[in-house]
């Protein structure tokens, strides 16, 4: 009998010296990481390893060499322990287009070991929470890409999975569809602390979601750190004012500042190597009896992780 460790006492995922080779072809090379309980973002381009990844998670492609535990259970001999206690959301269109929502979500409630009255119901309240109460009747050919996106969201939640696996689900979403999909996604974790993985290229949309994230590449670990580490203040300050901000600029950079413009005439930001730069933008502002609309440290973007790392390689080479 397979000992269930407490899901709170360890990393959602965890994976040590994990490879995985196909032929000539490394798809995972020597993959250590461990994925803390919340949201983590999984960062990569296409081919990075990602979904080859989530496939040993799930217990569905061995290893080549290395061990990868979900939940505190082995990936390589508790692939159906796991399997019913994660939740999988898949990138690929995959839906019957010819049955309900409802239809669909019972049917795999039901393969996850739920009786039928007890499917029937967390179906009802799953749709309810992604949005598709009113139309969960209807054949799914005839949904919209969001409405899909949300079927493949509800299916995974409706067993109760202590975590889910989300694969790209704000593909093909139009920007205020991403925004609900990436609200539903906070919810699921902060609202049901359910731990949810979620993989993405798009690094503003893990930034505003994610607590961890997670880089690879060419599966090979970039780098593991936390969002708020990896999003911490830099060394330079935002400022906009009301008008007059070229003469404002003028006088920085007259005063020995890093000065660069940010997208308006009136919106520029200033490298802070101290605390009287401070005092000079609000000095300078008053000598011109301009008001000041915005004087904020900037923080660093996922985004730098990537660029930094593009320079890096570059100096080396």
């Amino acid at each position: 009998m397979t000992r269930v460790p407490d899901p709170a006492a360890v990393p959602s995922v965890a994976v040590e010296g994990l490879t995985r080779t196909f032929g000539a072809v490394t798809a995972l090379s020597d993959l250590t990481v461990a994925m803390p309980q919340g949201v983590v973002g999984l960062v990569g381009a296409n081919g990075a390893g990602k979904s080859t990844l989530i496939k040993i998670l799930l217990g569905l492609l061995p290893a080549t060499s290395g061990r990868a535990q979900v939940l505190g259970l082995d990936c390589a001999t508790d692939g159906l322990a796991i399997r019913r206690r994660v939740g999988y959301m898949p990138e690929s269109d995959c839906l019957p287009p010819d049955v309900s929502a409802t239809e669909l979500v019972v049917h795999l409630a039901r393969m996850s070991g739920l009786p039928t009255a007890v499917a029937r119901e967390r179906t009802a309240d799953t749709l309810r929470h992604v949005g598709l109460y009113e139309e969960r009747y209807r054949p799914i050919g005839g949904y919209s890409t969001g409405m899909k996106q949300r079927v493949k969201l509800a299916q995974a939640l409706v067993h109760d999975p202590q975590l889910v696996l989300l694969d790209e689900p704000t593909n093909g979403l139009d920007p205020a569809g991403r925004d609900e999909m990436l609200a539903l996604i906070q919810r699921i974790s902060s609202d049901f602390s359910i731990a949810v993985v979620v993989t993405s290229h798009l690094l503003g949309e893990l930034e505003r979601i994610a607590d961890h994230v997670v880089v690879i590449e060419s599966g090979v670990l970039q780098r593991s750190t936390s969002t708020a580490e990896a999003t911490g203040l830099s060394g330079v300050l935002l400022v906009e004012v009301t008008d007059r901000g070229p003469e404002l600029v003028a006088r920085l950079r007259a005063a020995g500042s890093q000065v660069a413009t940010a997208g308006s005439a009136d919106s520029f930001t200033v490298d802070l190597t101290d605390e009287r730069v401070l005092d000079a933008v609000q000095g300078g502002a008053a000598d011109l009896g301009v008001g000041l609309v915005r004087m904020q440290h900037r923080r660093h973007h996922l985004t730098e992780i990537f660029s930094d790392r593009t320079e890096g390689d570059r100096a080396r080479h």
